[in-house]
């Protein structure tokens, strides 16, 4: 079962929509996170073993050039497009189910 952490920039409705299709879902409200910093957030999902799903493409570009450079390894990132929560969980289903 692949396991997700979400940004708090994505919407907490994230979570039930894409339990709903089978994925272990945690938030960065579930986890006491808010406002720690990208590296934080990025170290709490790789130690955790979640896919971390954000929309913040600039700072998550940056940071995965970072991590390859450093060479640490993670489960993933998907920098995903700001859309309707619904279609968002349609599509990340579909990503990772693929």
């Amino acid at each position: 079962m692949i396991s997700i952490y979400s940004d708090e920039d994505v919407d907490v409705l994230i979570k039930q929509l894409l339990e709903a299709k089978g994925f272990k879902v945690l938030t960065t409200l579930d986890a006491k996170m808010l406002g720690a910093s990208d590296m934080r957030q990025m170290d709490f999902a790789t130690k955790n073993s979640y896919v971390f799903i954000t929309h913040n493409r600039l700072d998550y570009e940056k940071l995965y050039t970072e991590l390859i450079i450093q060479g640490i390894e993670h489960t993933g990132i998907i920098i995903a497009a700001r859309r309707n929560v619904y279609e968002l969980a349609r599509r990340i289903a579909r990503v990772l189910s693929g």
